[in-house]
């Protein structure tokens, strides 16, 4: 039962259903999904709202306290590494990979009792109410559907065949999760300057031999990594790396020769280990064509950031979600917090990034399912909303997070309660793969080319076209679309590259704007158009910040905050 007690000064909302107090999440699934999909997942989405607010959020706080360990040899001497999970991680793996499907749901028909494939946007829907209770687990999560994407593109028959089975299985003694073994110390984000080698396998025709080592590797226990290497002779920079699919364990049951040196003692994502791998002849498979390893990564790499913005999108609505609750409950100087003219603005200014990173995710998992079917422009659509959703909700993540820690004050700042866990966490989201000069960076290497910004706005006006709102505002749109277009292509000049962050944040700002007013008409919400114009008010317009509010931001405030 939720913590809700009216006459306790201190509010906890522990127990309450994430789902089923989130009616905004319940009325945008009919605008992207068919409406007999939303009435099947409706019980599925009911469980794991109640089990995110409660059990779960329990299992993410022991494993947040109780950090994996390595274990390098057994209590007979035997060399055993292993990483040994607390059970309360261990539980979260069969929630997330078992009953929910997290990693198997994009390549499996035959789950949730629903017949044929369903579309990305229900895995991330899933993972939105998930990762508001545990998020370092949707990492290896993340990792293991994204190897299975890559490998299934990439892979060789043979390969796909062997481990296919085991990197979709629900069935935790079976299962095989995934992971990305690429940086290393003096490369980082700079993959032509990989030093690991790669060189073939005399005792095995086909196989390789890999050597060197790697920097940050998370979930380094996986059954399963894609490893970038340079093959032995190969010509420098980025042509001389490929990509191979690393197995933890051979075939006849020995551990494959690479060590775990160390597990990293993380700011956040605790429960979850990540550590450095040496390879030492580890035996590997080449995935793709040779020399074409980061462009064959950069599609893992591209899933994993998608996932990094859903998270950081949840992660964001958590925050909002108590935020609102400590305000409605708390009184303080004879009034509720909510009904105080300062809070009430700063309860605005969480809530806004929040419902963007929300209307993005839809949009971006829209494009890809779109993608995916092989709809002509989806995939250059696909391909800018997803570095543009890993570059500013994961930074909003942070200071939404932050800020709403205050509003529970003092109690915020104790690790008994969640904030401390989702400040910690939301600060990964702009490093892992790829920090935000990287990744705004790759804005414009999508624009430049794959045509991504043509397609983008190409899609912008079509939501445009099937909106109805006063002219007003359909000029205001269609002039700031015309400016951060302008922007990005002074960005994509030589030289201008300095302008990538400034074009990245306002193609993101422009793009949620839009479609949040479209979502309004599909689904009759003034609430979302309202929030349409306090982005373009709070994101994109000129502003004096001398001049008292207009209208807008008071009006917002008496839709979404009354006590």
């Amino acid at each position: 039962m939720p913590h809700l007690d009216a006459t306790h000064p201190v509010p906890d909302q522990h127990g309450v259903n994430l789902f089923a107090t989130d009616p905004a999440l319940q009325s945008l699934l009919p605008v992207y999904l068919a409406p007999a999909l939303v009435s099947h997942l409706t019980p599925h989405l009911m469980r794991l709202g109640e089990l995110a607010g409660g059990r779960l959020d329990e299992l993410a706080h022991t494993a947040d306290k109780h950090p994996p360990e390595l274990q390098h040899r057994s209590r007979t001497g035997r060399d055993e590494q292993k990483v040994l999970k607390h059970p309360a991680y261990v539980e979260m793996e069969r929630l997330a990979f078992g009953e929910y499907a997290l990693a198997a749901i994009s390549h499996r028909p035959d789950l949730f009792g629903w017949q044929g494939p369903m579309p990305a946007t229900v895995k991330y829907v899933l993972t939105y109410l998930f990762v508001q209770a545990e998020f370092g687990l949707c990492c290896p999560v993340s990792m293991t559907d994204s190897l299975t994407r890559t490998l299934k593109k990439f892979g060789a028959p043979e390969l796909v065949a062997r481990y296919l089975p085991a990197l979709t299985s629900l069935d935790m003694d079976e299962l095989a999760q995934g992971a990305m073994f690429m940086t290393e110390q003096s490369a980082g984000s700079d993959i032509a300057a990989t030093t690991t080698l790669a060189r073939p396998d005399p005792a095995h025709p086909g196989a390789w031999l890999l050597e060197g080592d790697k920097w940050f590797c998370s979930n380094p226990d996986a059954a399963l990594a894609m490893v970038l290497a340079r093959v032995d002779g190969a010509p420098a920079g980025m042509k001389g790396v490929s990509l191979f699919l690393l197995p933890r364990d051979l075939e006849n049951g020995s551990h494959n020769r690479y060590r775990i040196i160390r597990l990293k003692d993380k700011l956040g994502t605790r429960s979850m280990a990540s550590g450095e791998i040496r390879l030492e002849g580890a035996q590997a498979w080449l995935v793709g064509e040779p020399g074409r390893g980061f462009a064959q990564m950069a599609d893992m790499v591209n899933n994993s950031r998608l996932s990094n913005g859903v998270r950081a999108a949840g992660l964001m609505r958590r925050a909002v979600s108590e935020a609102f609750h400590i305000a409605r409950q708390r009184e303080a100087f004879g009034r509720k917090l909510i009904e105080l003219p300062l809070m009430r603005r700063q309860l605005m200014k969480l809530l806004l990034p929040s419902e963007q990173a929300r209307t993005m995710v839809f949009q971006t998992a829209e494009a890809l399912r779109r993608a995916d079917a092989g709809e002509a422009g989806a995939y250059s659509l696909a391909r800018i909303l997803t570095p543009l959703i890993k570059f500013r909700a994961c930074r909003d993540a942070r200071k939404v997070t932050g800020d709403a820690m205050e509003v529970r004050g003092g109690c915020g700042y104790i690790e008994e309660w969640s904030d401390p866990r989702l400040v910690r966490d939301a600060h990964l989201g702009s490093i892992w793969e790829g920090t935000s000069n990287i990744v705004a960076l790759d804005v414009l290497r999508a624009a430049r080319r794959e045509q991504s910004l043509t397609a983008l706005m190409t899609h912008l006006e079509k939501l445009l076209g099937e909106t109805a709102m006063d002219d007003g505002l359909r000029t205001q749109l269609r002039d700031v679309m015309a400016r951060a277009k302008a922007l990005t292509e002074a960005a994509l000049a030589d030289g201008s590259e300095a302008l990538a962050r400034r074009a990245a944040s306002a193609l993101y700002h422009i793009t949620t704007a839009t479609a949040m007013a479209w979502e309004s008409g599909r689904i009759g919400s003034p609430e979302r158009l309202q929030l349409a114009r306090l982005v373009l008010q709070h994101r994109l317009l000129p502003a004096d910040p001398l001049a008292p509010d207009n209208d807008a931001t008071a009006q917002a405030e008496s839709i979404f905050l009354t006590a």
